[in-house]
C-alpha cells in the first residue's frame, strides 16, 4: 500500500455485516457485549457464541447475517467485537492491494474520506492479529 488508505464508513451502510463469514471474539469482546446487553458472560456465550478449544465466534443464525444486525444498524455498536470495530483494517486487507480492492466492491466507504496513514492502519491490523492469534 502507498502512504495510506482512504476510508469513511457511510451512514446507514451495513454491507460489512451482510457478508458471509464468521465474527470471531476475544474474551474481552464476549464480556463487553454481554455487559452491554445486561447479561452475564456465561448467558451471552450460551445464547450467541460457538466455542472450540482455540476460538470463539458468534453463532450464525439461519435467518439472518448476524444476531445483532437490525434495520437501523448494529444493536451492540458501542460494544461490538474487535473484528467489527477494526474493519476494514484487517491484516489481509491492509497487506494486499488486491484484497482491499476486492472488498471495496461491496464496501462503499473504502476509497472515501480522509487518508488514513498506513502506520495507523497497520496498528489496527496488529491489534486484530494480537486479539485473534489462532487466526493469524
Amino acid at each position: 500500500m502507498a502512504e495510506g488508505l482512504r476510508f469513511a464508513c457511510q451512514p446507514g451502510c451495513t454491507e460489512c455485516c451482510r457478508q458471509r463469514g464468521f465474527v470471531y471474539l476475544t474474551e474481552a469482546d464476549l464480556v463487553r457485549a454481554a455487559e452491554f446487553l445486561g447479561m452475564t458472560a456465561a448467558a451471552f456465550e450460551k445464547k450467541y457464541v460457538y466455542r472450540t478449544r482455540n476460538q470463539r465466534r458468534l453463532r450464525v443464525p439461519r435467518e439472518a447475517h448476524c444476531h445483532f444486525l437490525l434495520d437501523g444498524g448494529c444493536s451492540i455498536h458501542p460494544a461490538k467485537p474487535t473484528q467489527c470495530r477494526i474493519f476494514p483494517f484487517w491484516p489481509e486487507l491492509v497487506e494486499s492491494k488486491r484484497e482491499w480492492k476486492k472488498t471495496a466492491r461491496y464496501c462503499p466507504g473504502m476509497g472515501q474520506g480522509p487518508l488514513i496513514q498506513i502506520d495507523s492502519a497497520r496498528a489496527q491490523a496488529r491489534e486484530m492479529r494480537e486479539g485473534y492469534p489462532e487466526l493469524y
